[in-house]
């Protein structure tokens, strides 16, 4: 089972090290860096202490698409509203989903900047929301702290872990797979003057929200895709 952290746009080197350090403690070892401001650094490596090798180990890419390109399950963790209604899960049953779903291949959880979070477009590529509860009154909940919270979860919810009762009926859709999707789909959408390009983001942001609610395989996407290029392809001969 392959559980990753993705940190995106961490501003202190400090805090990649310190969740470093979070993630050692509970046994999580894969670590993954979205466009870091400073990294590797002397400060990293100090509040690792001890858990070097996580940041020796760990991923750096640019984008977020890279990071999670080839996981089957994203969170996204997030405590401000949105506009648009995410499903969302508190740290103990998103741990407990993450190590079921890490059945069927890599799962993650994504982790915005210290200042801003994630944004919306980072959230279109996650399956939900992770939130942590914390009093109303003081609300700010440091990145490493955020990291030690859900890693705690995830390694109480290893020891109880079963693997499911049933076999899927295909391999589970990756994270890749579903963007090549839903590029296919924008591009189809907008030629048939159903979508305006000029003003694609609110449409295609409900319609990512439904497909991630129908949790489509690898051979469900593959039938959707044909489907496409054949209206596509109509839609060609048409013109």
């Amino acid at each position: 089972m392959s559980i990753r952290i993705v940190l995106v746009g961490t501003t202190h080197p400090g805090n990649i090290g310190a969740c470093a350090r979070a993630m050692k403690n509970m046994g999580v070892e894969d670590l993954a860096l979205v466009a870091p401001h400073q990294f590797p650094h002397e400060e990293a490596s100090a509040r690792a202490s001890g858990a070097e090798d996580i940041l020796d180990g760990a991923t750096v890419v640019e984008t977020l698409e890279e990071a999670i390109e080839d996981c089957v399950y994203v969170a996204g963790a997030s405590a401000r509203s949105r506009s648009i209604n995410w499903p969302s899960m508190d740290a103990h049953d998103c741990a407990v989903r993450l190590t079921e779903e890490s059945h069927q291949g890599t799962v993650a959880a994504v982790f915005g900047p210290e200042q801003s979070g994630l944004s919306n477009a980072h959230l279109d590529h996650c399956h939900t929301l992770l939130t942590i509860p914390t009093d109303p009154g003081f609300s700010s909940l440091n990145l490493a702290m955020a990291v030690q919270v859900l890693t705690y979860e995830l390694r109480a919810a290893r020891i109880v872990d079963k693997a499911p009762e049933y076999e899927p009926d295909g391999a589970s859709a990756t994270s890749e797979e579903m963007e090549n999707f839903y590029t296919h789909l924008e591009q189809v959408l907008t030629d048939a003057h159903f979508l305006d390009p000029d003003n694609p983001r609110r449409l295609m942001r409900r319609l990512r929200r439904l497909f991630i609610r129908a949790r489509p395989d690898q051979n469900e996407v593959n039938i959707l895709r044909g489907i496409l290029a054949a209206v596509d392809k109509k839609s060609g001969a048409d013109d």
